[in-house]
Parts: C-alpha cells; sequence; structure tokens
C-alpha cells in the first residue's frame, strides 16, 4: 500500500515516502523555470500524472516549471516537494480533464508487452497486454475477472494505475483507468514498450 506524501513520519521538505519505493528510471530532462533559466535534470521514477527528478539546481515548493522530455515537448508541471537536489513535480491537469467521466475518444496502440495485474484480494500476476491508450487497455488474463471489478496494472518503472473492468470476451478484457495518463507520460511509455504495427 502507498504512503501518502503527508504522512506523519516524512520529515518536513523530505521526499514523499511513497517516491522511495517506486522503480526507478533515467531519462534526461531540461526544466525551463519562470525566470527562463533551464536546468539539468534526470526523471527518477515516473506516474500517471508526475516525476520525481535529481536536478543541478535547486529547485522551490510550489515553483512552475516547463519540464522537457526526450525532446517531446514541454509539459507544465508544479513542484511538490524539493530537499538535497532532488524534487518531486505534478503534472498540471490537462486541458479538459478533471473529475468528469472521460469518454473512449483516443486511438488505442496495438502493443506486445507484459504488465504486472493485481486483483482485490489476489496475487499479482504477469499478464500479456495487446493495446494501450491513455485511458485503458485490453489484457489477456488467468482467471475470468468480473465486469467492474477492481485491478491495479503495473508497468516497469511507473506506480500502479488503478482501473476497473469495463468488457470481457474469452481469455481477454478491458480495462478503463481510474485516472488517465497524461499524454506526455503516454508518449513515453509507449517509446519504451515494443509498439506493434498497427492492424
Amino acid at each position: 500500500m502507498s504512503v501518502q506524501p503527508s504522512h506523519p513520519l516524512a520529515e518536513p521538505g523530505a521526499p514523499p515516502l511513497e517516491r522511495l519505493v517506486r522503480r526507478p528510471v533515467s531519462l534526461r530532462a531540461t526544466a525551463t523555470r519562470h525566470d527562463g533559466s533551464i536546468v539539468d535534470c534526470t526523471l527518477t521514477d515516473l506516474s500517471h500524472d508526475g516525476c520525481g527528478v535529481d536536478c543541478t539546481a535547486e529547485l522551490i515548493g510550489g515553483e512552475k516549471l516547463q519540464l522537457a522530455v526526450n525532446r517531446r515537448g514541454s509539459i507544465a508541471a508544479t513542484v511538490r516537494w524539493a530537499a538535497a537536489g532532488k524534487a518531486g513535480l505534478a503534472f498540471d491537469a490537462m486541458p479538459g480533464s478533471g473529475d468528469a467521466p472521460v469518454p473512449r475518444g483516443h486511438d488505442r496502440v496495438d502493443v506486445e508487452a507484459e504488465v504486472t495485474l493485481r486483483r482485490a484480494g489476489k496475487i499479482a500476476f504477469r499478464v500479456r497486454l495487446f493495446d494501450l491508450s491513455p485511458v485503458g487497455c485490453k489484457a489477456e488474463f488467468v482467471d475470468r475477472p468480473e465486469l467492474g471489478e477492481q485491478v491495479r496494472i503495473k508497468f516497469e518503472g511507473m506506480e500502479s494505475l488503478e482501473g476497473s473492468i469495463c468488457w470481457i470476451a474469452g481469455t481477454k478484457a478491458g480495462a478503463r483507468f481510474a485516472r488517465p495518463i497524461h499524454d506526455a507520460v503516454f508518449a513515453l511509455l509507449i517509446e519504451r514498450l515494443h509498439v506493434a504495427p498497427l492492424r
């Protein structure tokens, strides 16, 4: 279970405890500050709505940045915490995002990958992933799930995503993520997976 950033054991200004247990990634990035200065960074972890970074300059909690990763454009972000050359960033909300349900309006990308899937009350296991979009995916299940069942899907180097089963066909099922993956994170995720030709 993830420990929330406000956990009483966390030292003031220290990284949230949940960030310490994530599997590492290493992606070069730059952060442009409000005054136009540029800070070199390395992404150390990545989630659907934020990331951890090591920086060459000290960032300030609450500071607004434009984060550029692998020449994929800028991502607006806010510094959630900063300490000793490390920081946690929250990606700013995408236009039109919010608490309202997200309609299926995204093209799905055919992928050949494995992810770790956990069903409520059951052990985690590896499953084949067939397609992926910012709002959901199609996977092959060992045990047939129930419609509406809650699941957690974990990609390598990211925190697990909460989702629910929205359709079932044979051994395959579709899962809708509780929160969409940020477009920039999705682009990085697809780049890391083996992308199959679209059919």
